[in-house]
């Protein structure tokens, strides 16, 4: 693909129609794009493209766009395979050659596309591939140009700011050192320069937001740079920086000062940025800090005290009030607060001002119930006036207790008198009330169980009956909608403290607000009942159960199927959450409902696939279905196929329009369907109509579609591989197994695969493609071998050592190289054995090593009689001791192949780029070796066995004396002697 006019024409088009909303014209132009983004110049021609001045801005825009997901999906791929990289090297050096002047001279709105591909670049390739980055960024300082520097700081804040997160190591430490000592010095520099410039443009209004500007982005990078550990050079230039942030944070000037109330100006984020690096630093250095403290403690208290409620200064307030409350936390600053006077104007001042709630929230409350929500109870609200001032009163009651109590005690009666005066006028007050007893009661809790640990001195179930109980008793549930859900939420926060009793009187309460009008109402108390559903008692049995909760389970299922009948919550995802945990609770209950639920949640799942926009209602959803399955078909196994009725269409919607966020979830639900019919005949033609296209190249290129399309295929295998051999598909599905085993990230998937196919396929036609298949897998071993891989590859030759036979094994590895498995065991099995981790694997692995040990001429007296000791040794430290933790996730946390109940009650979506377990769909586990209880005695029965063939005196004497008194303990247990 040559960079030539017409080509940046028809790139062009296509761009253009992937703006179109109708998605007849927009899909085709997405799927050829992504078709032919491999094809070489291809990124240097939309970067070509994005440069040009004449195109249409949406274009650019469009383009940039493309460019950074290109990035993003393609430049580091061939790091997690073997396969041949995506991008030709050509191109990598031409990208890396143009991309940092290119976003330097763009727009801002290419800009911030193009710095954000920089970044993804840089966390790939920088420092090591690409040194010269960080020179040629600080060389840009000099250019005078704050146009170019606020560029070049943009980008250095998108490169450097993952080392707030990231956890430390030594790679870590060198590319910060690497920054530090080329980036430090030039950052202070222009720290210094660009604070003196803000006076020399005093009267220019321009001038002083760029340069401002300029001051936020230096303040990030900042920030950035000192999150892992103090630098030298910062520490040595203290006075500097923080003689710059004391000016910043008393700075006034009045031409920046904007009108809008809503969304915060230049002097708001540069403030703001300034607490957070304040508290960074009295966080994490607080002895250097500690001559600046005094300070800063007075300069933010006069910044807060003068900053007015207007929303625009809510990420401020919110970083201010955490600075304060980080110096209350100190044992060291103690002294500050221990002054009753402080205590009661810091109260007066700043926290009550902050707890109530103000006309912008009750406007979100109204126009946008999800925004006010997210903020509320989510967790997401750390840059909330009300959450920050929440914690400072925690961290206050925790340290100062008493004197917290008299002093916020005497506000709580003039909060409630104030009310009870004049509810319909005063509801504010006591909303402020409520939200101060949950802060200053709190003393730690998570979110799985609500607060769990209080003071002592604040008697919450009383609070509760006196001043939360009648608000929601009150026979209009639209009344005061804000007070109302502030009761719900002191229930859901507070749900581990109040008792079952106190919780089961407010059950039929809860249940009676879904109805409410007010979306935050009606979704509290959905989420407030899910909540309170999924708790259990010492002995973890449901709190609620079955029996608990039938009274109530007619007006609850249908008042949450009503309320997302409701405007607004159509797609509520609290609402569905609620339903499948009911159903999850009710079981055997919930069938009643079936036969309404089921046309209703296939009615939902029908017009939310048009659109997919809220991803936690779909997995809910999807969840809820999965459920209804489970519980309706352990009842009657045949119903399946009603299921199927009612399903099917939409699926095959969702396939043949290719809604690729559903994808995922349908292979999950077809496993499913499939699972439950596997006692019930063949597999029907529908799904054979489907299969071919499981196997299409294009649906495995998607990483989240893996997971559930090898399980499915899997299923296939163990239920038709009749059908399959017919169909000649083998070579299809061993083309998906070479592509999973040449995948460090998918390979585990590909062992999945192939034991399912020594399993359940015909072994005849399998036979002639093992030496092929075991010689990818010497490949893969011999290229780049992982700790998942060797656990992986260990598994599987035990499996097949206990399927097939283990001179099978032996004979088939010795043809790929004479000698070969002796290189296997002592390269492989001996030394790596002890890693493998997963119980069933572990239990594989010993099975399989006996056999070795114990049925194999070349092992027991061949050409690999030397090794016998070795494994044998290998084997019994294995089950002596705990596996080994491995550095890597586990392929199969979210649930395959794992116990199908143990996380479903507290099943929370985990969320990865494109695949989520359905905790309700999860795999069965198979249990290959049902029949062998215990790996040690197995090992002590062979062994005795075999002695009585040929005694083992010789081959036994080298282990070590504690390795001979545990297997002598193995011989005990399971009643056998060696001879």
């Amino acid at each position: 693909m040559e960079v030539t006019e017409a080509n940046l024409q028809l790139l062009a088009g296509y761009l253009q129609q992937t703006l179109s909303p109708d998605p007849n014209i927009r899909r085709p132009s997405e799927k050829l794009l992504e078709s032919t983004e491999r094809q070489q110049n291809y990124p240097v021609l939309l970067l070509n493209l994005i440069d040009k001045a004449d195109v249409d801005m949406t274009i650019r825009v469009a383009g940039a766009i493309a460019f950074k997901n290109y990035v993003k999906r393609n430049w580091a791929a061939h790091e997690d395979s073997d396969e041949p990289d995506r991008i030709h090297e050509s191109d990598r050096n031409t990208i890396k050659t143009l991309i940092v002047t290119l976003m330097l001279h763009s727009p801002t709105a290419l800009q911030k596309q193009l710095s954000d591909a920089v970044s993804i670049i840089g966390r790939h390739d920088f420092p090591k591939k690409w040194p010269q980055l960080i020179d040629e960024m600080v060389e840009k300082f000099a250019s005078g140009d704050f146009n170019v520097i606020n560029g070049i700081l943009q980008t250095a804040h998108s490169l450097f700011k993952r080392y707030r997160y990231e956890f430390k190591s030594q790679t870590l430490w060198e590319e910060i050192k690497f920054v530090l000592d080329r980036m430090a010095k030039p950052l202070t520099d222009l720290l210094q320069a660009t604070m003196q410039l803000r006076t020399m443009h005093e009267g220019n209004p321009v001038a002083l937001k760029v340069i401002y500007s300029s001051l936020v982005l230096v303040n990030k990078v900042f920030f950035s740079l000192n999150s892992q550990d103090l630098p030298e050079f910062f520490e040595d230039n203290m006075n500097i920086w923080m003689g710059a942030f004391l000016q910043q944070l008393a700075v006034d000037v009045a031409s920046l000062h904007t009108d809008d109330d809503e969304d915060a100006g230049v002097l708001e984020h540069l403030r703001s940025q300034v607490c957070e690096n304040i508290c960074l630093y009295a966080r994490k250095y607080d002895e250097e800090f500690k001559p600046f403290m005094e300070q800063f403690v007075t300069a933010v208290w006069e910044l807060l005290v003068k900053t007015s409620l207007h929303t625009k200064y809510d990420a401020l307030v919110s970083n201010a009030l955490q600075f304060l409350t980080v110096i209350a936390e100190r044992q060291h600053y103690h002294g500050i607060f221990e002054n009753p006077e402080i205590l009661a104007r810091i109260c007066e001042k700043v926290v009550i001002p902050n707890l109530d709630i103000r006309p912008s929230d009750e406007e979100l409350f109204e126009d946008s119930p999800d925004e006010y929500i997210r903020r509320d109870i989510e967790g997401s609200d750390i840059d909330t006036r009300r959450r920050a001032a929440c914690d400072l009163v925690k961290t206050l009651s925790v340290n100062f207790e008493q004197k917290i109590f008299g002093i916020f005690g005497q506000y709580m009666e003039i909060l409630l008198g104030k009310y009870k005066e004049n509810p319909a006028a005063n509801w504010r007050s006591k909303d402020t009330a409520i939200y101060l007893v949950t802060s200053w009661a709190s003393r730690g809790g998570t979110q799985k169980h609500g607060i769990t640990q209080c003071s002592e001195l604040v008697p919450l179930p009383q609070f509760c009956a006196e001043h939360i109980v009648p608000e929601l008793e009150r026979p209009n549930i639209n009344e005061l909608p804000v007070l109302k859900a502030a009761a719900i939420k002191y229930m859901m926060v507070f749900r581990s403290l109040l008792g079952p009793q106190t919780l089961a009187g407010c059950l039929p309460q809860l249940i009676r607000h879904l109805p409410a009008e007010s979306i935050v109402v009606h979704s509290y108390a959905a989420c407030s009942l899910e909540k309170i559903l999924t708790m259990r008692d010492a002995s973890q049995a449901l709190l609620f159960g079955p029996q608990v909760l039938a009274p109530h389970s007619n007006q609850l299922v249908s008042g949450l199927f009503a309320t997302l009948s409701m405007n607004g919550s159509a797609e509520n995802e609290y609402v569905m959450k609620a339903i499948m945990r009911s159903f999850f609770v009710l079981q055997a209950g919930a069938m009643p409902f079936m036969a309404v639920a089921l046309p209703r949640l296939t009615e939902i799942l029908t017009f939310v696939s048009k659109n997919p926009s809220r991803p936690l209602f779909n997995h809910y959803l999807f969840e809820t279905l999965a459920l209804s399955i489970k519980i309706v078909c352990q009842a009657d196994a045949s119903a399946v196929s009603s299921f199927e009725e009612a399903l099917f269409p939409v699926f095959q919607g969702i396939l043949q329009q290719d809604i690729t966020e559903f994808m995922p979830y349908v292979f999950q639900m077809l496993s499913t369907l499939l699972e439950v019919r596997e006692t019930s005949g063949p597999i029907p033609e529908p799904y054979w109509a489907l299969f071919p296209c499981l196997l299409a190249p294009p649906l495995w290129d998607r990483t989240g579609n893996v997971t559930p399309l090898i399980r499915l295929l899997s299923i296939f295998i163990k239920q038709g591989s009749a059908q399959i051999q017919a169909m000649n598909k083998l070579n299809g599905i061993l083309g998906i197994f070479q592509k999973m085993i040449a995948s460090k990230a998918n390979d585990h998937e590909g062992f999945y695969l192939l034991q399912n196919l020594l399993c359940y396929y015909n072994s005849a036609e399998l036979q002639p493609s093992m030496r092929q298949i075991f010689g990818l897998l010497f490949q893969r071993l011999s290229l780049s071998k992982t700790i998942k891989y060797l656990n992986g590859i260990i598994v599987f030759f035990c499996f097949y050592a206990v399927k097939i036979g283990v001179s099978p094994l032996v004979q088939l590895i010795d043809e790929i190289q004479p000698g070969m498995f002796g290189m296997l065991l002592e390269r492989v099995l001996v030394p790596e054995v002890s890693k493998v981790g997963k119980e069933l694997e572990r239990k594989m692995v010993a099975v399989g090593i006996t056999k070795m040990l114990t049925e194999c001429p070349e092992i027991l007296s061949g050409q690999y009689a030397s090794y016998w000791p070795q494994l044998l040794q290998a084997l019994i430290n294995m089950v002596e001791h705990p596996p080994e933790k491995l550095p890597y996730v586990d392929p199969e946390a979210a649930g395959a192949g794992g116990d199908a109940t143990a996380g479903v009650v507290d099943a929370e979506p985990g969320y990865q780029a494109a695949f989520s377990q359905l905790t309700f769909a999860q795999p069965k586990q198979v249990d290959h070796l049902a029949e062998v209880n215990d790996a040690r005695q197995y090992l002590a029965s062979a062994l005795a066995n075999l002695s009585q063939r040929s005694p083992l005196a010789n081959l036994l004497s080298p282990l070590a004396a504690e390795s001979k008194e545990a297997l002598q303990k193995y011989c005990d247990q399971a009643g056998v002697r060696i001879a």
